[in-house]
């Protein structure tokens, strides 16, 4: 209790002892000290994570569910254990089970072509159908679903923004059918921090008799959606965007929808039998996580989700959404420069342009200050695209950034431009 009362002071956080449990943070680059403001691509890890995943590298490490040794059932223990804590993180109900994966992108592909490869007469898609995703998707929210179509002969419909980049439950309405099978949406756009309605679409795609879809990765690491509290059958999250290790990520869901999923690994750990001409699947989750799982990466991922409500949730994200209005009224001041989604208010991340000067150039020149951003498109072209500005310089924040750093982003954009045109 007393480690947690140190991270906040008077309601906020405490961002000096924050940094401390970050060591990655106390290095120079290219001469200074480094801003690391490319969070919404990849969080940094703090020593809790660290320690539990190295705790679990030297004393339990072995494989899990079939072994009789101790290592064996350790290690077993340990895994379930991540699981029932990242359950009780995102507020899973009864009905709820929650899966292991590589991250969001192999979680959204675990849906979309588990709903299509039952076949005929078992997949959830079939051709007529329709699937509609928003116009502000990662393309792993949007690939997966124009294969999907394009292998079940079902449609794809986009639920598009209006010119700012805001979707409208309005729109959704008129896109929805009796023919609606799918719909799938964002909890917060990757490119602009756009955060949409989607408690009520979810809830009006489910009324329609839809399978509804939540891609959270932009949420977790601060707003995390509880899920008991939401019509949302599948739920998608990767630990790398929310102070995990990388190469860990959950699908969570109702358990009749991930029921309704053709596994896509198949081989051990997710059968109850096989024989040479048949096999049958084992009951969930395992089922959806055939092969060897990365215990340890789970087990570092559910130590970040007890870090984060650790420090509190309320206060990180008071924290992401006052270094972000910060950084928007500082870089809208500079000539020439245009923020996407400024309204975004909800989010920890803004994307912007300047004109006359690639996001490329901008970013190379930050980084020889010491500052980390990210360039381009962000897996979201369609959208860029829609909103005819083209690629983007982007910064997201995180529990340990600082308000100075902030004011560095600020005067090394200005700079740039100096430099540059």
């Amino acid at each position: 209790m007393g480690e947690a009362h140190a991270f906040l002071h008077d309601g906020a956080l405490n961002v000096p002892a924050l940094r401390a449990q970050f060591p990655v943070l106390a290095q120079a680059v290219h001469g200074a000290p480094l801003a690391y403001l490319d969070n919404g691509a990849t969080t940094q890890m703090p020593l809790a994570v660290l320690e539990a995943m190295r705790v679990f590298e030297t004393r339990d490490r072995a494989n899990i569910h079939r072994g009789v040794h101790t290592l064996s059932q350790r290690a077993t223990d340990d895994f379930e254990a991540a699981r029932a804590v990242l359950k009780r993180f995102i507020g899973a109900g009864a009905e709820h089970e929650l899966v292991f994966t590589s991250g969001t992108t192999e979680s959204l592909n675990l849906v979309a072509q588990g709903l299509w490869l039952g076949g005929a007469g078992k997949a959830w898609l079939r051709a007529g159908d329709e699937i509609i995703v928003s116009g502000l998707e990662h393309h792993a929210n949007l690939i997966p679903w124009q294969q999907a179509a394009q292998a079940s002969g079902a449609r794809l419909l986009v639920l598009r923004p209006d010119a700012a980049g805001r979707l409208h439950t309005a729109d959704l309405q008129r896109l929805l059918t009796e023919r609606t099978r799918v719909f799938a949406v964002t909890a917060g756009a990757n490119a602009t921090g756009e955060r949409p309605p989607y408690e009520e679409m979810l809830l009006l795609a489910t009324q329609a008799g839809a399978l509804t879809v939540l891609d959270a990765a932009q949420a977790a690491s601060h707003a995390v959606p509880k899920l008991s509290a939401l019509a949302c059958d599948f739920m998608a999250f990767s630990g790398h965007k929310m102070y995990g290790p990388m190469g860990t990520g959950v699908l969570a869901g109702r358990r009749a929808a991930l029921e309704r999923l053709h596994p896509l690994r198949l081989g051990g750990d997710m059968v109850e039998w096989v024989k040479y001409d048949s096999a049958c699947y084992a009951a969930l989750p395992a089922r959806l996580e055939g092969g060897t799982p990365n215990v340890g990466g789970a087990v570092g991922l559910a130590a970040a989700a007890q870090f984060i409500d650790q420090v509190g949730r309320a206060a990180i994200d008071a924290h992401v959404h006052a270094l972000r209005a910060q950084a928007v009224a500082g870089l809208a001041a500079i000539e020439g420069v245009t923020v996407l989604a400024p309204h975004a208010t909800d989010a920890a991340l803004l994307s912007f342009v300047a004109r006359d000067v690639h996001p490329h150039d901008i970013g190379t020149l930050l980084d020889e200050q010491g500052i980390a951003v990210r360039t381009g498109h962000h897996c979201a072209q369609p959208l860029i695209d829609h909103l005819g500005l083209g690629p983007t310089t982007r910064a997201s924040f995180a529990v340990y950034n600082t308000p100075e750093e902030v004011e560095r982003l600020v005067a090394g954009v200005a700079r740039a431009l100096e430099v540059l045109r």
